[in-house]
């Protein structure tokens, strides 16, 4: 299949006398354009769990600490949101009795966000569902893997895994 921004970019970079090459345009081009259609089915996917995007990917990361928690300032960091924008998604999960916030046990100025098993088992919900055939993402037919590991490359250039590798012991 022929791709028709490509084609129309890559032949019209030449004739408009652009310097240097479509590639770089074309990339962050693409990028965006999917990120726009993941948010876009993501966000109808969640809808359903009363989920939004950063209540989501909270609920996740936190299944995936080892002891169900982590610090507000880490959350943040790892999700690449402000903090005001976690403390209140905190606030808003831990009013429906997903999360709730304990002192951290050896550091009295930190709070700890805390998994509980109504949160756990609502992002299992939620993984489960945006993995169905039918979903907003269904159409992606089972290719979360090779996009994974198309995009990795680009993610550990540009430093990300560093990033994640510095929160890792949440």
């Amino acid at each position: 299949m022929t791709d028709p921004l490509v084609v129309g970019v890559r032949d019209r970079w030449e004739d408009q006398g652009l310097p240097g090459g479509p590639w770089a345009f074309l990339a962050v081009c693409s990028v965006g354009r999917i990120h726009q259609m993941f948010t876009k089915a993501l966000e109808a996917e969640l809808k359903r769990f009363d989920l939004n995007r950063t209540g989501y990917f909270l609920l996740t990361t936190l299944a995936l600490t080892s002891g169900g928690g982590a610090r507000l300032s880490t959350l943040g960091k790892i999700l690449m949101v402000h903090p005001t924008t976690v403390k209140l998604t905190v606030d808003q999960l831990e009013r429906s009795g997903l999360v709730t916030r304990t002192p951290h046990p050896t550091d009295r100025r930190a709070t700890l966000v805390v998994l509980t098993p109504a949160g756990r088992s609502l992002a299992g919900e939620a993984n489960t569902a945006l993995e169905a055939t039918g979903s907003a993402l269904g159409e992606l037919g089972g290719r979360y893997r090779e996009m994974f590991e198309a995009l990795q490359p680009a993610r550990l250039a540009a430093g990300d895994v560093h990033l994640l590798w510095e929160h890792r012991a949440l």
